[in-house]
Parts: structure tokens; C-alpha cells; sequence
């Protein structure tokens, strides 16, 4: 990612277009198909270039290598724009609408760049809705003590996933990931548990901050996770694991490829192809195709025993099935955070041969401190998920106070506070 204010043309370009587009198919009777795909086309541009040409460029190569031909494409020398990804899903969900006609065309062009740029949301999502937000910037926002409470707590929550749990056990996992033929097959499947709650942190963190900071402002945006980690199904994963981008595919993707109104196997192929496009957004890499391709896989599977729901109470029962399902995705999360797919394939290999060996434990302090993390953001996931309604120790004022105070001793104690960005912000 690159954060060089040049390409805040990109910004506007896809705000003009996407903008001009509205306009254009709102206004036409006929031919509304050419205008939705030239809009798209020219709105999806910039995307595919800054992300993915070189990525096309050097498979080409590959190709031709192997024919034994010595032609080559030429790369570019270039960084991504900050959130292009999600900027771009977020304009183009709008031209979509206003196609499908669930929106009018936006008249104001200064309200619609702020839907497309609204700062808290830019550069890793929550990814919006026009009907949801569009209505929310022509309103006056006065101050609302409640609601900036209420942003002021999830921002500081936010924070402490961040800087506490996610880039403390980072530390960890760039130790072992970095050199993971050097470890053991148990060091590596300890760093893939703390890699799926690296990612957990920080992507919940980021979202949490940008639903803080807007709604301390006045604005209410999507929720972006609803504890992904208790689902019972990889498709109940995707219900509560970036909500806002399963929701976009789910519209925009799904659906119009038929969804589940359709044969079993065109279903099955819908589903599969919804996230081999979930994976190819997530990052030019044929680990993220893999990864993508892994998660449909397994909600295809789920589909074909009807598994991707439940609704039995056993409490041992459900307690499989959330374990399962969290040992498949931290399996798919492998793939995801590696370089390749042969070092992916090497660290499965070392866990499943190797895993009775060396633990890798860093310090007592870092185990204590790793420990520490986890364990206050599974009390809280435990606490949300399973005691929803009922009145406890923790909704007293002079408590809440309190975990307050110590959540922010906390990041500013032990918190990693020079990390770098966020994982996200690199898709």
C-alpha cells in the first residue's frame, strides 16, 4: 500500500465515474445494460491494474517460459493506492443498486464523494451501503453524549484487539512463520492458532474503531463481526466474519449467478465461484485463490450433508462443531498468510509429521503477556455469545469504569504501539 496523496486521484476518478454512471442509468429506459457495463468496466479499471497486472503479467511470463518462448511482459513499478479494494466495492455496489433500482441516483456529488471517501471506513471498510449511509451525511449531527460514549468504548476496544492481542501475537508469528523449517510441526500449529487470532484482532480492531469513530460522530455503520469463532459451520463463519464484504458478494455476486434458486450443482458452482471472487479480492496471490477456493469447497461440502445449519442445543455437540469448523478456517488461514503456496503446503506437512516436538515459547513475559490478551478477548466473545440478555457483574456503571481504566493501562502498557498497519490495509 501506498499512502502518497497523488493517488487520491484514483479516489475521485472512481467517485466521478461511478457518480456519472448513477446519473446515466437512473436516467435511461433503455439500455441500461451497456451503461451498468461500461460503468463497471471503467470503475473496476483501475483496480485490476494497481492490483493485479502484475500478478497477470507474471503468470503470462510463466507460460510463455514454458513454451519456450522468451518474450516477456513488462511489470509495473508501482504501490497500490490505500483501500482501492474497498472503495471500489463500495462505489460499484452503488451503480449496482441504482441498477437494480433498490436506490435513486444520487443528485449531490458532494455528498456521494463523502459516501465514497467517508475517512473512518477508507481504508480497510466497513464496506456500505448508499441506502444506509447516504441518508446519514444529509443529516445534521448534533452531539450526542450516548452515542459518543458508546463510539469512545468500541474505539477503545478496538484499540486493544490492535495493539494488545493482534500485534503482540504477531510478534510470535513472524518469529516462526519467518523461518518455520528451523521450528517444530507443534511451534508451527501454535503459530497458526495465533495467526487466526492475529487476524481476528486486527481486522475486528480496525472495524470496531472506524463503527467508533463514526458513531461518535453520529453515524451508524454495518457491524463487521459477530465473534466468527463460535460459528458451528464454515457458512455460518461467513455470516459473522466480515459481514460487510460476505454481504457484498451475497448481492452482487451470488445472487445474480442464480444463488441457491437453481439446480444443486449450478448452486454448488454459484457458491464456488462466489469465493474463488472472494479470494482473487483479497490479494493477487494463488494462496488467496487457494484460500478462496477452500472456504467455498467447504461450505459446498457442508451444503451436500446438510450441515451449514444447526439448531440442536447439545452442549457437547455444538462444542464439535464450533471446533471443527475453527480448525478448517485456521487451516484455509495457513494458505492466506503465506508467501506461497508451497511454503503453506510445507508448514501442513511440518505440523502433520513433526508435531511432537520443541515448543518455541519466546519469553515468560510474552507467553504471559499472549496469554493475557487471549484470554480477555475470549471472556468478552464468551460473555457477548453465550450470556446475551442477562444481567451481570459487568453492566454495573462503576465496573464498566473500571475495565475501562484497565484496557487502557493496558495498550498504553504493554500494547505494541509501533506494528505498522493494519493487515487489512494491504488488500
Amino acid at each position: 500500500m501506498n499512502y502518497n496523496a497523488v493517488y487520491a486521484l484514483v479516489l475521485l476518478y472512481i467517485t466521478i465515474v461511478t457518480y456519472g454512471g448513477g446519473l446515466l442509468v437512473g436516467k435511461t429506459d433503455g439500455g441500461k445494460k451497456i451503461w451498468i457495463t461500461v460503468g463497471a468496466l471503467f470503475t473496476l479499471g483501475p483496480l485490476l491494474i494497481f492490483k493485479y497486472y502484475n500478478f497477470l503479467c507474471d503468470n503470462c511470463n510463466e507460460l510463455l517460459s514454458l513454451a519456450g518462448l522468451r518474450f516477456s511482459l513488462p511489470g509495473l513499478n508501482w504501490a497500490i493506492p490505500l483501500g482501492i479494494s474497498f472503495f471500489t466495492f463500495q462505489a460499484i455496489g452503488y451503480l449496482w443498486d441504482v441498477y437494480y433500482k433498490r436506490i435513486q441516483a444520487e443528485k449531490s456529488f458532494l455528498d456521494y464523494l463523502l459516501f465514497v471517501s467517508f475517512f473512518p471506513q477508507i481504508a480497510s471498510g466497513p464496506i456500505s451501503k448508499a441506502s444506509e449511509l447516504l441518508p446519514q451525511i444529509k443529516k445534521l449531527h448534533p452531539f450526542n453524549y450516548t452515542q459518543a460514549v458508546s463510539g469512545l468504548k468500541l474505539l477503545l476496544w478496538g484499540m486493544f484487539l490492535k495493539v494488545v492481542v493482534a500485534d503482540r501475537l504477531g510478534l510470535y508469528v513472524d518469529t516462526v512463520y519467518r523461518a518455520y523449517e528451523h521450528y517444530s510441526g507443534i511451534t508451527c500449529f501454535i503459530a497458526s492458532l495465533f495467526y487466526s487470532i492475529q487476524i481476528y484482532g486486527d481486522f475486528a480492531g480496525y472495524s470496531l474503531m472506524a463503527i467508533g469513530i463514526a458513531k461518535a460522530l453520529g453515524f451508524d455503520l454495518i457491524n463487521n463481526f459477530q465473534r466468527p469463532y463460535f460459528s458451528v459451520s464454515v457458512t455460518d463463519f461467513w455470516r459473522r466474519w466480515h459481514i460487510s464484504l460476505s454481504r457484498w458478494l451475497k448481492d452482487y455476486v451470488y445472487i445474480p449467478l442464480g444463488g441457491s434458486r437453481c439446480s444443486k450443482w449450478r448452486n454448488y458452482w454459484n457458491i464456488l465461484m462466489t469465493f474463488l471472487v472472494s479470494g482473487i479480492w483479497h490479494g493477487a496471490n494463488w494462496t488467496f485463490i487457494i484460500w478462496g477456493v477452500l472456504h467455498g469447497a467447504f461450505q459446498i461440502v457442508e451444503k451436500a450433508l446438510g450441515l451449514q445449519k444447526y439448531t440442536g442445543n447439545k452442549g457437547w455437540q455444538k462444542g464439535m462443531r464450533i471446533l471443527i469448523t475453527f480448525l478448517l478456517v485456521n487451516l484455509a488461514w495457513i494458505f492466506f498468510r503465506m508467501p506461497s503456496i508451497g511454503d503453506a503446503w510445507e508448514i501442513i506437512m511440518k505440523i502433520v509429521t513433526d508435531f511432537n516436538g520443541e515448543i518455541y515459547k519466546s519469553s515468560n513475559t510474552n507467553l504471559l503477556l499472549y496469554l493475557t490478551g487471549i484470554f480477555i478477548l475470549l471472556f468478552k466473545d464468551v460473555k457477548d455469545e453465550f450470556w446475551t440478555g442477562r444481567h451481570t457483574v459487568f453492566d454495573k456503571k462503576i465496573v464498566k469504569w473500571v475495565v475501562c481504566l484497565l484496557l487502557f493501562v493496558l495498550i498504553v502498557s504493554v500494547g505494541v504501539l509501533d506494528s505498522g498497519q493494519f493487515i487489512y490495509a494491504n488488500f
